[in-house]
């Protein structure tokens, strides 16, 4: 089982191929907000509703400084196919290898449907400017996650 981040630890340098198999890196990011979250896996229900969450609340998050960057287990490949099949506009990287999942303690012992599977734990970190963890949500519902984050952030 992976740690958990608490608010003020180091958020975990990464650098992950996006959709297009571009690298995206949290250290290009410096200086700004980013909001990371994990899903499971591209192409799913769940995980389509929170990235088009997301989306639809992109310029929202951008005005209050935050940039947005999803993480699944997926290759590049997938990803492009979730980003043209849903018309999605945040970034979305593939961490097949899990190392950043688990970095982030996104990945480890979970109950789905009454049994415990090792699997992506959903999650959402903030990264502050300082690259500093500002808050870290585990086990956050795909549904409803979005606006409860811009309530929480008093956006």
């Amino acid at each position: 089982m992976s740690e958990r981040l608490q608010p003020g630890d180091t958020a975990p340098a990464f650098t992950l191929p996006d959709a297009d198999g571009n690298p995206v890196s949290l250290a290009d990011r410096a200086g700004r907000k980013v909001i990371v979250y994990f899903y499971p896996a591209a192409l799913t229900p769940g995980c389509t509703k929170q990235a088009c969450d997301f989306t639809d609340n992109l310029d929202l998050l951008a005005g209050a400084g935050y940039e947005v960057i999803g993480v699944s287990p997926d290759k590049p490949e997938k990803l492009a196919k979730f980003r043209e099949r849903e018309n999605l506009g945040v970034t979305l990287v593939g961490d097949p290898e899990k190392k950043v999942l688990q970095a982030y303690g996104a990945f480890g012992e979970k109950k789905m449907y009454g049994r415990t599977v090792t699997g992506v734990i959903r999650s959402t970190v903030i990264v502050d400017e300082e690259g500093r963890v500002e808050r870290a949500m585990y086990n956050v519902r795909a549904t409803g996650h979005v606006a409860k984050l811009i309530r929480d952030l008093s956006l």
